[in-house]
């Protein structure tokens, strides 16, 4: 039969076993074949020449945020940032109190329509119809990942249209995720009561700037929280995943937990890996959590190259400058971030760090797809799979604009950076939707990921 397409020449890096050259060949949106360089084929409609380039499964983002400032729109921008940084897919987070029996269809409708690459959805969990209606999530709507705040036990949700929940409901969460066999609970993890205490003491005694904020929200906030959330899924048998993990406190954490119960996962994001508290950049690089100490970031490089993270997902929020040019207290939190994922891991980390190819194929592709269930399709370059690539050029330098990267906001956190190793071309189901970090896929391609149940 013919073929589509064959990626040819390139490197192509194996998240099971690292790197080796080869030819992939493609048909009807997915992979039909791995091929010995210049092996001959029948008929093919197109080749493309990946000559001394590396070809990486299609990457994905598992945390990423749509509609804090345009609720339609940024299902369109922010797909199309994260196409121009070499995603293929992203699983982002949506939020609300209203039952999703009611808000679910018409989320995926308006993302479909206007989605870039394909994508997925975590559901918050914060009242009781969601407890009610969560077997519905999960075997009608493909939803397998459930996002728990610990910090929202009052009216910290309020601004994200969520309910206070407390410490008797993640219990009960815990418990009926239990039943599902790849469900896994997203626990944001910090103490709440000691970090409204500290802050007030902090407005009070006239502290402000970027540090001042980032110490009011310790390590211990994050890493105390951690512990409970390890002991409530041990007790029940539920996977939990702990969500942008930024403090050496917190891995060492895991660590020892992990000696006892296994089913504990872990994320950081790239800000953590790159940005201390002491930026000069004050509110532009606040986020939730908040940059730590330069030791912190160190250790959190290390928990990146021994494993004690899974995944790498950008925490991306569209932020406008307008939100984020304030006094530190009132500015909002989080800033973009999908489209620099793979710059970062590739120039900070393998070029500065000797952080291996195989490694950041894993976080940013095999894990994320084992873990939120859809590595039937995605993460792996195998015959059967989608044929999601990341075509790499190691030794490409840019300077990062973030007029380049196509999101809603209007700034970034490595705007001035320049960033050696970028990718250059990205396919999502054979399609190509990046070429030379030009957006050349339609909007509209990407497809809701339902994710099955075994």
């Amino acid at each position: 039969m013919e073929l589509d397409c064959v990626v040819r020449g390139g490197t192509v890096v194996f998240p099971e076993r690292g790197e080796a050259p080869a030819d992939i060949a493609i048909r009807d949106g997915r992979i039909a074949g791995i091929l010995g360089p210049g092996e001959a084929t029948g008929p093919v409609r197109e080749t493309i020449d990946a000559s001394g380039r590396h070809v990486f499964p299609g990457l994905i983002d598992p945390h990423l945020h749509f509609g804090f400032a345009e609720p339609i729109e940024e299902f369109r921008t922010e797909t199309a940032s994260a196409a121009v940084g070499g995603l293929t897919s992203t699983i982002a987070y949506l939020l609300s109190s209203d039952p999703y029996s009611e808000v679910f269809q018409q989320a995926v409708e308006d993302c479909a329509a206007r989605a870039h690459i394909d994508f997925a959805f975590h559901f918050s969990i914060a009242t009781e119809t969601h407890l009610a209606e969560f077997e519905r999530y999960v075997r009608d709507y493909g939803v397998t990942s459930f996002k728990h705040f610990m910090n929202f036990k009052g009216e910290e949700g309020r601004y994200m249209g969520l309910a206070g929940t407390d410490d008797g409901f993640m219990y009960d969460l815990m418990q009926t995720a239990a039943g599902f066999e790849h469900a896994v609970i997203v626990t944001h993890p910090e103490n709440i009561e000691v970090v409204n205490r500290m802050k007030a003491q902090f407005i009070e005694a006239g502290r402000d700037g970027l540090k001042a904020y980032c110490q009011s929200k310790p390590a211990f906030t994050e890493s105390e929280n951690m512990v409970r959330a390890m002991h409530f899924a041990e007790h029940l048998r539920a996977r939990v995943y702990f969500p942008h993990v930024s403090c050496a406190a917190g891995f060492e954490e895991v660590r020892w937990f992990r000696r006892r119960y296994d089913r504990v996962l872990v994320e950081t994001c790239p800000h953590y890996l790159t940005h201390d508290w002491d930026s000069s950049k004050g509110s532009l690089d606040k986020a939730n959590p908040p940059l730590r100490s330069p030791e912190d970031v160190e250790a959190t490089w290390a928990a990146l190259a021994d494993g004690t993270i899974d995944t790498v997902g950008s925490d991306h929020v569209p932020r406008r400058r307008a939100n984020k040019e304030k006094n530190i207290w009132q500015a909002s939190q989080g800033f973009p971030g999908a489209a620099t994922i793979l710059p970062v891991l590739l120039s900070e980390g393998y070029h500065k760090r000797g952080l291996s190819l195989r490694r950041i194929a894993q976080v940013c592709g095999s894990r994320p797809a084992e873990i939120f269930a859809i590595d039937k399709r995605k993460g792996f370059i195998a015959p059967g799979h989608d044929a999601d690539l990341t075509i790499v050029d190691l030794e490409l330098e840019r300077e990062v604009r973030w007029q380049d990267l196509l999101s809603h906001a209007d700034y970034g956190p490595y705007d001035g950076w320049t960033l050696k190793g970028w990718p250059v071309m990205s396919m999502v189901r054979g399609t190509v939707v990046m070429r030379d970090g030009k957006l050349v896929g339609p909007a509209g391609h990407g497809r809701y990921l339902h994710r099955p149940l075994d």
